[in-house]
């Protein structure tokens, strides 16, 4: 059986080996540019500290070790369309000719719905939920977050953010696939609320808000699967054995004398 996973094993190393050194080759290049990148990152945190607060650093390395974040960070978004297409190669000798040619809609879909994730959180969970976090208790204390803190937080949502707005595509690959459908997915709803509460309980800050913020798109988009997945793979109903004729389902039981 190891025999015939060897073949197999070795191609998902060269996958990941491709996309771990395109992800190297972005951070050596972002790492020239982590200032502006800071500064981006922290944009929203700084629009809500109040008068007096600053972001402060708390250890002698830990500016070094933020620049590192930011630059893996950002590397790591700018190589998604090479991951996303190192990880079709590694799938595509499992489909047909036709399937192979989706890779360009896959990558091309997959990395939207990242961006389109990430965006949503720094433009509207970020500012309001740090808006909430910072201004409670603001009266009592003064807020100094850490860079490094602030940094690890921020790139833990985004990277959150961005993964579960590809549960569309995610249903669109197994669909093509045959593994599920519109109906089990309908089926499993009410368990996927409870999941997507859960996920969002564990990548947003501890408020009902954020929560709440993560969990609702993500509702939507799960709508938005079972319709792709009705579009690529719709439930057939099985067929029923043959009716019987007129004659035989108007015809009474005779009695027994």
């Amino acid at each position: 059986m190891f025999e015939e996973l060897k073949p197999h094993l070795g191609e998902l190393r060269k996958r990941l080996s491709l996309s771990l050194t395109a992800i190297l080759v972005m951070f050596l290049v972002c790492f020239s540019f982590w200032e502006p990148i800071l500064g981006w990152m922290i944009a929203p945190l700084k629009a809500v500290l109040p008068e007096g607060s600053n972001v402060i650093f708390t250890g002698v390395q830990e500016p070094f070790f933020t620049a590192m974040k930011v630059a893996f960070f950002t590397g790591f978004v700018i190589a998604l369309p090479i991951i996303f297409w190192q990880f079709w190669l590694f799938v595509a000798p499992g489909l047909y000719d036709n399937e192979k040619r989706l890779v360009i809609p896959f990558v091309s879909a997959a990395t939207l719905m990242f961006l389109m994730g990430a965006a949503f959180c720094y433009y509207v969970v970020v500012p309001l939920a740090f808006a909430f976090l910072i201004g409670f208790g603001s009266a009592l204390f003064t807020a100094l977050p850490s860079i490094g803190e602030y940094v690890g937080f921020f790139t833990k949502i985004i990277v959150g953010f961005g993964l579960s707005f590809e549960m569309p595509v995610v249903i669109f690959f197994f669909a093509k696939l045959g593994l599920v459908d519109d109906k089990a997915l309908k089926d499993f709803f009410r368990y996927a609320i409870v999941i997507i509460f859960v996920i969002a309980a564990i990548l947003t800050p501890p408020d009902i808000l954020s929560q709440f913020l993560m969990a609702a798109p993500l509702t939507i988009l799960y709508g938005i699967s079972i319709l792709v997945a009705k579009a690529v793979n719709p439930y057939i109903p099985p067929v029923d054995d043959e009716p019987e004729s007129p004659e035989e389902e108007d015809a009474e039981p005779k009695k027994e004398d």
